[in-house]
């Protein structure tokens, strides 16, 4: 991005800055806050601290005291985090909340959360970070305003590595879904609007059954990608606004759902073009849909189980997806839960551009609170390109403001 795009801004960076990073209390932290903002606006190539400090700064003490702000600094994220998504919300109007698992590829061992780990989508294990981001997306942008970052067992117990990445009291191992949900806690207490579906993509973690479970509890509407050994259970007996206290049939997985020979479970939509084509291209097609419920989970017959909807497309084209979605919606129709599974694709695409042109895998630091102002720094720099910048989203929208 060009220096001179800044100029042709909607607003400076510099009221973004004095906006998000208000709440900082010394000046030379807002100063820093700017600078490097500035420098992931405009540095070319790899982002380093090195490189950033360069492109903002003449001083030879730039580029130290810009890794003392973002690395040592002890100032808190979770405001300017807060303040990022009240500012995206007044800007677009979000149909979901997409969770999107980010893996950071990393050098060494030194890294806050770094660790050896298999990637299904690769089907290969790399030394990385993994962070759980939540975006605000509503079909055209995607713009992260929270994250969450795995510490592994190795990194929660191990007292000499908490302290030296400084990893604060109270913090612990939690699991993926267990990121997600603490991130849809935090979304629905700072938003200032009627919460959307949550969307996730979990079908490569073992998770899902629990993220569903969670959401359910929270009243929260949402569409969440399972494996295809989820186990559920089936059967045209299911009511969604009724308790189900009788004996319930036998779980089968939720990839064999689909060729159970009873057919009274299964209902089979027509639905317009949707991504998923060749070469991305739209593709007509059909999805396939049946009520289940999730087995119990240590809950006691007692318990009221809730009803789901799953659903997987088939592409007249012969392709047929792989990838079956869980839904609490269960008298949406079809289309509407495609178009909002799809809305997971945005946040991928921008977790790719946050790699590419915004120095998401660039934070040199090894410090856990390091590592969440870098992730913070980025998310507002991405967001202000697309909603600022010449090329991006224009103007505001207009969206309501949920009552109190």
């Amino acid at each position: 991005m060009a220096a001179n795009d800044l100029t042709r801004a909607r607003v400076p960076v510099s009221v973004i800055t004095e906006q998000i990073f208000g709440h900082l209390p010394r000046a030379d932290q807002r100063h820093w806050a700017h600078a490097y903002l500035q420098g992931l606006l405009t540095t070319e190539g790899k982002k380093s601290v090195r490189r950033l400090a360069a492109t903002v700064s003449d001083s030879p003490t730039a580029s130290q005291s810009m890794h003392q702000f973002v690395n040592a600094s002890p100032w808190e994220w979770a405001p300017a985090r807060a303040e990022l998504m009240r500012w995206v919300e007044r800007r677009i109007a979000p149909k979901a909340w997409v969770l999107e698992v980010a893996v950071l590829r990393k050098r060494g061992d030194h890294s806050c959360g770094v660790h050896r780990r298999f990637v299904p989508e690769t089907g290969r294990s790399v030394n990385c970070q993994v962070g759980v981001g939540a975006f605000l997306t509503n079909g055209t942008e995607s713009l992260p305003t929270d994250w969450g970052l795995l510490l592994p067992g190795s990194w929660a117990t191990d007292e000499d590595r908490r302290s030296r990445a400084r990893i604060p009291d109270g913090v612990a191992h939690r699991a993926i879904e267990q990121h997600a949900l603490d991130l849809v806690d935090s979304l629905g207490a700072g938003s200032q609007l009627s919460p959307p579906p949550v969307v996730a993509d979990l079908s490569c973690y073992a998770g899902a059954a629990s993220l569903v479970r969670g959401l359910s509890a929270r009243g929260r509407d949402f569409v969440v990608a399972i494996p295809g050994r989820t186990p559920v259970v089936p059967g045209s007996h299911l009511v969604s606004h009724q308790p189900y206290s009788g004996e319930l049939p036998a779980a089968v997985e939720a990839q064999r759902f689909f060729e159970l020979k009873t057919g009274s479970h299964l209902r089979m939509d027509a639905v317009g073009s949707i991504a998923g084509g060749r070469d991305g291209r739209p593709a007509r097609a059909s999805v396939l849909t049946g009520l289940v419920r999730l087995p119990e989970a240590r809950l006691g017959r007692q318990q009221p189980q809730h009803t789901y909807r799953l659903f997987a497309v088939r592409h007249y084209a012969g392709r047929r997806s792989t990838r079956l979605w869980l839904t609490n919606m269960v008298h949406r129709r079809a289309e509407e839960l495609v178009a909002l599974a799809q809305l997971q694709r945005r946040a991928g695409a921008g977790v790719q551009t946050l790699e590419q042109d915004f120095g998401l895998l660039d934070f040199e630091g090894r410090s856990y609170p390091g590592w969440h102002h870098h992730m913070t720094l980025v998310s507002v720099a991405y967001a202000y390109s697309r909603l600022e910048l010449p090329g991006g989203a224009g103007e505001p929208a207009l969206v309501g403001v949920r009552s109190a």
